[in-house]
């Protein structure tokens, strides 16, 4: 993957060496400041007014990300990157305070675009040799924004599907806040009374729960969410629905959780009884609540064609059966909408390959797929030029999304997609000559 480190034009050649070994080897003041130089370009950009926040990441994906970024994206738009080092080693060294900030800058600017992070575990904290075990930055993420994550395939005509009665798209929209995400859970070795209790602020009498009693060691765990956050959920997801003009699904599993999930299904009901439903009349469209497990039923005996919100865990679970269905994960778009309707962000629904990375610092060539990287760039500029009213930056986003979906009907697949396959380099390289073509260049 040498060819990799010669596309790291933002960096000298030794940082870029540095760089592939250690995805902090440059620090987001050094990098920003590179961000600053004025580069030269031998062809006109398209001008884009207003920042876009880029959150950076780790291992393979990191390196492929950078590539698209300094060929496929700059060369093409003239854009101020706000970026932020979401690398493991950096947000170790300001204590996670650099995922918190680029969060807190998405709200300011609404467009951020995020490159695939690690999560630690136990291995990954010996191996960086961690100060703690610091909590999925994505999670750490939509907790600031709120909002709703929504998962669509890519779909490719050469690319055959584990469910080939899937002939539409089906997009997931996952509850990004709450439930286990923000859970308390806890292991007891010994007999003994698990209670849950509510102290009102108002200074009312608390009430409380028995939940158990352990009558030897166990597990627990307390969960909530709040009537803002479904709400917000709600709408994004009634919007989104408009937006593609599908029906909308809404899955729990309130006969059984009937207060909690009870509470899901309320919200909902109401907020599309009193905002919605003359819309999704108008376009012959539906909403309609159904049990998590119907629902998995029916989504393997439908064609596609609707919008399923799901609350966070049951999302984070469906959103990857929906992509290994359509082919693969590498083939997915994932996009976060915050309930303000203007803010969003994109990234790629996949991890950061640490297999191919491994395979790529012993000098050897692997067959990562960008694709679903690449659809994080477009998807945020794409909206950026929503925003902003700039249909040049719409129409080349599109393009770029367009000309990736041609390369790989065009013989050039990555060996996760099928069988015949070619190194990421080349593969990229591929786009970027198709891109050039379709741009005119």
């Amino acid at each position: 993957m040498a060819g990799y480190l010669k596309a790291l034009t933002t960096v000298s050649r030794s940082a870029a060496a540095a760089l592939s070994q250690n995805p902090a080897a440059l620090s987001p003041a050094a990098v920003c400041q590179h961000r600053l130089q004025k580069r030269n370009y031998a062809t006109k950009r398209i001008k884009v007014d207003q920042p876009v926040v880029e959150m950076d990441g780790d291992e393979m994906t990191r390196i492929i990300w950078e590539f698209i970024k300094e060929k496929l994206i700059l060369p093409n738009v003239d854009v101020e990157l706000m970026y932020f080092d979401l690398g493991l080693p950096y947000r170790d060294q300001t204590n996670d305070q650099v995922t918190i900030d680029s969060a807190l800058a998405t709200k300011k600017y609404n467009v951020a675009v995020k490159c695939a992070t690690i999560t630690p575990d136990e291995a990954r904290v010996e191996e960086f040799k961690l100060k703690k075990m610091w909590k999925s930055p994505n999670g750490t993420i939509r907790n600031i924004l709120g909002g709703t994550v929504f998962r669509e395939p890519i779909l490719c005509k050469n690319i055959p599907r584990l469910v080939p009665g899937w002939t539409q798209p089906i997009t997931i929209g996952r509850h990004a806040f709450g439930d286990q995400y923000r859970a308390t859970d806890f292991v007891v070795d010994q007999p003994g009374k698990f209670k849950i209790v509510f102290s009102p602020a108002d200074g009312s009498k608390q009430r409380e729960w028995e939940v158990y009693d352990f009558p030897a060691g166990g597990c627990g765990m307390g969960m909530y969410n709040t009537d803002e956050s479904i709400s917000g959920f709600a709408h994004s997801c009634f919007q989104y629905a408009i937006q593609k003009k599908w029906p909308l699904y809404m899955s729990t599993k309130n006969t059984i959780l009937k207060a909690y999930d009870g509470r899901f299904k309320d919200i909902f009901q109401d907020i599309f009884e009193k905002k919605y439903k003359p819309e999704f009349d108008k376009l012959k469209i539906w909403y309609e609540h159904r049990l998590i497990d119907d629902m998995v039923a029916q989504v393997l005996k439908s064609s596609g064609g609707f919008v399923w919100a799901c609350k966070n865990y049951d999302g984070d679970v469906q959103s990857d059966i929906l992509a290994q269905g359509f082919g693969s994960l590498g083939l997915m778009t994932s996009v976060l909408v915050c309930p303000d309707g203007k803010t969003i962000e994109a990234e790629a629904a996949h991890g950061t390959v640490t297999r191919h990375y491994r395979e790529h610092q012993r000098g050897r060539p692997t067959s990562t797929n960008p694709i679903a990287s690449i659809f994080a760039w477009t998807r945020g500029l794409e909206h950026r030029g929503k925003l902003d009213g700039n249909p040049d930056l719409i129409k080349f986003s599109q393009t770029l999304e367009k000309v990736c979906v041609e390369t790989v009907e065009s013989v050039y697949c990555l060996c996760k997609l099928n069988e015949h396959y070619v190194n990421t380099s080349d593969f990229l390289d591929a786009i970027k000559t198709n891109l050039d073509k379709a741009l005119g260049k």
